[in-house]
């Protein structure tokens, strides 16, 4: 029999109860029970005018973030949307059915003010990292870094090589993101210029962006190049939980010294320093492994940057014994490369800029040596390159053999997990925010969001993310 929906008359009274609507297995429950903005007001308390009208709860915001980069709704306008039509999202947000949800409009004016100057962000990952410590999922023991590419809001066609930095100037003047960088600039290369018209780049031969400029020209993956920063993830390896996160360009040498600065962090704020360091060849150059080993004391489980083996037949300088003792190495045939023959007044230690010290053979000796075709064919007498952090190389070798490395080279698919998930779970495949801090926040924001994710499930098995694949 065909039901026929019964009754017009519209109910004088309801009794509705949102907490009654909200599944208990959704992911938002757990990330609720787990969610701390406790201290998130006494943080922001010197930011805010003791007179005038009342602001926008700041925890309401950030919670309305959390659910954005949870969830990877990327448009803070179709965030607010969202919010409004969605009871998970307004139980979570503390809302009432007829509270009314804040203006999209409000979120870049915190942002890129009160947000920004407080560092409240920072705070509020740090918050959620404690409470990761707190319930066991932070061991300390073992870290892995890496980083991971992100395309910056900036079109290939407003920029170039050289590119005229007078159009920063035009209408109302530089963005936001160009004051930034032009500040930056000006900090690192004080000028005493009178002049209007802003500075130009530190060097004509850079590719630089009009709208971002800080953004580095890179076509590391491959493909066309474009715009781009790096987001840097400093990972525990027991359950995969961010301890930190760093913004740079997208460039080797910032995201290795990036390293440096995570782990300090981390040590400075939370007592803990990693007994293993795991990470790919990038940070396997001599003076990553010599500040990890010597100054750090952190075992590198990192292959090491080696340029040294030779592919056309001849003899590698593996194949040259080095002896400590007598600062010297010997080579197949029994003779001395040395760093110097001569005898000074005032030793010298004859390191060069690149940290590295030269050993070369004599000459009488590889005329006369019946390898010589085999060892230096091209050249008078044969030359070693050594690098003053070669005794830290020398440790990341020995402990590749180790059953204990290749335990770190399958843990480190972990950090790789979690930059697979960020592009293809949170959609953060492309920034929407300019300039250095524009990355750093977002960064923030989803590594916040990640670690909450991670946290609700592994806390409450029986939550699950309703429409959405989880990593």
């Amino acid at each position: 029999m065909m039901g026929h929906q019964g009754g017009v008359q519209d109910k004088l009274f309801y009794s509705f109860n949102l907490d009654d609507h909200v599944p208990r297995s959704h992911l938002l429950r757990g990330i609720d029970r787990v969610f701390d903005l406790s201290d998130l007001r006494h943080h922001l308390a010197p930011f805010y005018s003791h007179t005038g009208r009342p602001s926008i709860d700041p925890e309401l915001m950030m919670r309305m973030l959390v659910v954005g980069y949870c969830f990877g709704i990327r448009s803070e306008r179709r965030l607010c949307e969202e919010i409004h039509l969605n009871l998970a999202y307004r139980w979570f947000c503390r809302l009432g059915l007829e509270d009314a949800v804040p203006d999209h409009s409000t979120f870049s004016k915190n942002r890129h003010g009160r947000f920004r100057d407080s560092d409240a962000l920072r705070n509020v990952f740090e918050s959620v990292l404690r409470r990761c410590m707190s319930e066991g999922l932070v061991r300390g023991e073992g870290f892995a870094v890496d980083a991971s590419i992100i395309k910056a809001d900036a079109k290939r066609g407003r920029g170039g090589v050289g590119a005229d930095t007078t159009e920063w100037s035009k209408g109302d003047g530089p963005s936001r993101a160009v004051r930034e960088y032009l500040a930056a600039l000006e900090e690192s290369n004080p000028t005493v210029d009178d002049s209007n018209d802003p500075p130009g780049p530190s060097t004509s031969e850079k590719n630089i962006s009009l709208t971002d400029p800080a953004a580095q020209w890179t076509a590391a993956p491959g493909g066309p190049a474009f715009y781009a920063y790096s987001t840097n993830y400093l990972v525990d390896l027991q359950a995969g939980i961010i301890v930190d996160v760093e913004a740079t360009p997208a460039h080797r040498t910032s995201e290795v010294e990036s390293t440096k600065t995570m782990i300090d962090r981390v040590e400075e704020r939370f007592g803990m320093k990693p007994h293993r360091l795991v990470g790919d060849t990038a940070y396997g150059t001599g003076p990553m492994l010599g500040w990890m080993v010597e100054y750090k004391g952190i075992t590198p489980h990192v292959p090491v940057w080696d340029r040294s083996e030779r592919k056309d037949g001849t003899l590698s300088s593996s194949e040259f014994r080095w002896d400590e003792q007598a600062n010297e190495y010997r080579c197949p045939q029994g003779h001395a490369l040395l760093s110097d023959r001569r005898q000074f007044t005032k030793p010298r230690t004859h390191i060069t800029k690149a940290g590295t010290v030269r050993y070369s053979a004599s000459q009488h000796d590889c005329m006369a040596c019946p390898m010589k075709q085999q060892c230096c064919p091209n050249m008078l007498s044969r030359r070693i390159t050594r690098s003053v952090h070669e005794r830290s190389r020398d440790v990341a070798r020995e402990l590749a053999d180790t059953p204990q490395y290749k335990q770190s080279r399958r843990d480190r698919k972990k950090v790789e997990m979690l930059f697979a998930h960020l592009k293809r779970i949170l959609i953060l495949d492309r920034l929407r925010l300019r300039g250095l801090s524009g990355a750093h926040d977002e960064f923030l924001l989803a590594a916040t969001a990640q670690n909450l994710r991670r946290m609700a499930k592994r806390l409450m098995p029986s939550v699950q993310a309703m429409h959405f694949r989880t990593a």
